[in-house]
């Protein structure tokens, strides 16, 4: 159907009520998170309301630790919601195994004005039934054989105990239309649809049925979901006709793509918020980009919350799917570590350093401890492309036990001259009061001055003794923090190999 001007008016008039609607069968994955974002943008520009509901009727799959996977994705995300589980709202429960009494009274409904009827074909009927349509080269679809059901075969079937489904009446001809907001409009023939079921056996509803329910009774103005959906919207414009409830506005937004240009997947790498969370990325990054993934405001790319707030829209939506870049994630997310405190990256970083150094609980629990971690932080915010880089970046800060890259040791210990330049480093260290980074670059320059050599001919291998790699931060900022002792037990064993 195509929504008239005065119903679109209505609509947008009202409060702006959209909804997340998850099944708890797995983790809130990145597509998940998207449509959720979305909605929630879209709540916050209108100044309207973002419910969660859990659609956790498919009982063999739901389960406690999805429920609360989505809960923690969304919450680590900052995407409150206005109502749902944990805080309630005026139209719950939010839950659908909590309103299974309210299903039935609308498959009554149904039922009773003859939009509804009872099938008690088998699952083996049915399977014979999709082997003669695939015979035919024809889309699989019920054949309506219960369809034509008496009143009396209906009583005499119920009597006998059969197991039964209820499945929708759907009109044999015309056409449903689809005003679609991102889209525009998507027709489908009725014709091509098939009397769909609406109640299980096991009494729990299907979801194009539940769905509508809820949507109606929350009074949802806008369904904004994946345009894996799409095909469902005819069914369930059909159903809030046959019910006569108000109905929303819909939009179907672009799936998420791997580089391949395939449906997102596992095999493109992580796909579990959480997951990312657990790599070391941070929220808004995360939210910046997900916003991106099929949303934009011509060519800026980095967005704050409340600029996405204000600006987003549905008409800047893609009609094409998203491309899902993990390297463009990250590049995203290493700048916003730049951009953060340290005191915030000490808190993300801990739990890495912890599970990476056993001396890292030691240190956490002195003062001087904490300053010498903080001062490491410091020096390498802003290499970290993910805070899980802390582990491999700041090891030689940890670990005593230095193991040098053969490259660089090929390359810096075996010149003729490096021996005796890092025995006179040494001996400068070793002079030095303070240990200052002032002091500790005097030296070096110092030294390099006095011998008529570059001073890079000193750094180099100064470095690879100190940090066993030949990339580090600055030379000076590392020694300072190594301190004396460290730094003139590593260039003496250093000294010992060449």
């Amino acid at each position: 159907m195509i929504f008239p001007k005065c119903i679109l008016f209505a609509i947008m008039s009202q409060e702006i009520r959209v909804r997340f609607a998850p099944s708890p069968t797995g983790y809130l994955h990145v597509g998940g998170a998207r449509t959720a974002l979305f909605n929630w943008l879209f709540a916050k520009h209108h100044g309207g309301k973002f419910i969660l509901r859990i659609e956790d009727t498919d009982r063999q799959r739901s389960t406690e630790a999805a429920i609360k996977a989505i809960f923690q994705g969304m919450e680590w995300l900052g995407m409150e919601w206005d109502e749902g589980p944990k805080i309630g709202g005026a139209y719950g429960p939010y839950f659908q195994t909590e309103r299974l009494a309210t299903y039935k009274e609308y498959i009554e409904k149904l039922l009773t004005t003859g939009k509804a009827y009872y099938c008690f074909c088998t699952p083996e009927e049915l399977d014979q039934q999709r082997k003669e349509a695939a015979e035919r080269k024809e889309a699989p679809r019920y054949n309506g054989k219960c369809r034509k059901l008496t009143d009396q075969e209906i009583e005499t079937l119920l009597k006998s105990g059969k197991p039964y489904v209820i499945r929708f009446r759907l009109p044999q001809e015309g056409t449903t239309v689809i005003h679609d907001l991102v889209k525009g409009d998507v027709s489908f023939e009725n014709e091509l649809l098939d009397d769909f079921v609406i109640m299980k056996s096991d009494g729990f509803p299907t979801y194009n049925f539940a769905a509508v329910v809820d949507d109606s009774l929350m009074k949802i103005t806008h369904v904004i979901r994946g345009e894996d959906h799409i095909s469902n919207t005819p069914r369930q414009i059909l159903l809030y006709e046959a019910l006569g409830l108000p109905m929303p506005q819909f939009g179907h937004i672009p799936m998420i793509l791997g580089t391949d240009r395939s449906r997102l997947s596992k095999r493109h790498g992580a796909t579990s918020v959480i997951e990312y969370r657990d790599l070391g990325y941070l929220p808004e990054a995360m939210v910046n980009y997900l916003a991106r993934l099929g949303w934009s405001h011509g060519d800026q790319e980095i967005f704050s919350r409340e600029q996405l707030i204000e600006l987003f829209s549905l008409d800047r939506v893609a009609k094409t799917g998203a491309i899902f870049d993990t390297e463009k994630l990250k590049w995203l997310n290493s700048l916003y570590i730049r951009q953060s405190l340290p005191e915030r990256i000490y808190d993300l970083a801990m739990p890495f350093l912890e599970k990476a150094f056993e001396t890292y609980n030691k240190l956490d629990k002195e003062k001087t401890g904490i300053e010498y971690i903080m001062k490491v932080i410091q020096i390498l915010q802003d290499r970290l492309v993910l805070i899980a880089d802390i582990s491999y970046l700041a090891q030689y800060f940890f670990d005593d036990h230095i193991e040098y890259d053969p490259q660089a040791k090929e390359k810096y210990f075996t010149n003729p001259k490096a021996k005796e330049y890092l025995e006179r480093i040494k001996a400068e260290l070793e002079k030095l009061s303070g240990f200052t980074k002032p002091e500790i670059e005097a030296a070096f320059k110092g030294l390099a001055k006095e011998m008529g050599i570059k001073l890079g001919e000193i750094i180099h291998p100064t470095r690879l003794a100190l940090t066993g790699r030949s990339e580090s931060p600055g030379i000076y900022d590392v020694v300072e923090i190594l301190g004396k002792e460290k730094v003139t037990a590593r260039l003496q064993a250093a000294l010992e190999t060449m």
